[in-house]
Order: C-alpha cells, then sequence, then structure tokens
C-alpha cells in the first residue's frame, strides 16, 4: 500500500523547490571543447594529452579552446599566464585524468569571480575526470598536489 505522506528529498533526488534543474551559470562551452576533450581521452591518440580552455576572445560567457598538446603536466604547467584565468584537463602518466581552474592575483577580481561561478559548467564538459588539483605554474606530477 502506497503512503500518501509526500516524500522527503533524499541525497539522490532533486530538491523540488529548487525547481528541479540545475540553473546555469551562463557560461558557453563551445563545442571545440568537447571535441578536443575527446582527443584527449582517447586512448588511441598520444599527440594530445592536455587541454587549456580559456575565454574567446573578449567574450565574457564563451570558453574556447585555447591550445592542446602533448607532454603532460609539466608542459601544461609552463603555458599559465599572469592574470589570464584558464581551465585544463590533463592525462596522467597512470592514464587518470584531472582538471583544473587556475587564477592568479594578477587575474582582475570581477573576471576571477565570474570565472569561478564557471567553474561547474566547464567541468562538466571534460567528463571522466578523477578530481581537481591546483595548477600553479612549473608544476609537475611529481609536485603536484591531492586530487580533490
Amino acid at each position: 500500500k502506497m503512503s500518501k505522506t509526500p516524500m522527503v528529498a533524499g541525497t539522490m533526488q532533486t530538491d523540488p523547490r529548487s525547481g528541479g534543474v540545475k540553473r546555469s551559470s551562463g557560461v558557453n562551452v563551445l563545442p571545440v571543447v568537447s571535441e578536443t576533450w575527446a582527443e584527449v581521452r582517447d586512448d588511441a591518440n598520444k599527440d594530445v594529452d592536455w587541454i587549456l580552455i580559456g575565454y574567446d576572445g573578449n567574450s565574457k560567457t564563451d570558453m574556447t579552446l585555447v591550445e592542446k598538446g602533448n607532454g603532460g603536466m609539466e608542459v601544461v604547467s609552463s603555458k599559465l599566464q599572469p592574470g589570464v584565468p584558464l581551465f585544463g584537463g590533463v592525462r596522467l602518466s597512470k592514464g587518470r585524468f584531472v582538471h583544473f581552474l587556475y587564477v592568479d592575483e594578477d587575474c582582475p577580481a570581477m573576471k576571477k569571480g565570474r570565472t569561478l561561478m564557471y567553474k561547474n559548467g566547464v567541468f562538466n564538459v571534460l567528463a571522466g575526470c578523477d578530481g581537481e588539483i591546483e595548477m600553479k605554474p612549473g608544476l609537475t606530477e611529481e609536485t603536484m598536489g591531492p586530487v580533490r
């Protein structure tokens, strides 16, 4: 016999009060990002094991491919620029994947705030990652901190 009491929203359900829809942060991740991420994820593709994603020109909402390449963490960490917020994903040597957001103290406060709001939206496109790492210039797999 079915109970007439309303079900309490548990961890597996979306609370109906929130409208049941994950609200978008307003970020628009361009298709080239997921296409390139598929290259990173492709075990047969040895040419691409990292991706850098950033704002498309002067757009405040569009995220596009900045650069892709191979050489892993050491190469991608050498590509970071002061004041330029970048998202990225890297294949680690053991075949696992991590993503990151790099925002340094030279990044303007408004842009930093907006970029942080977009984090989940961009990370959702980088499917299959074990988690987030703290990216900084010169980072290597050996000096990488814990995956969050």
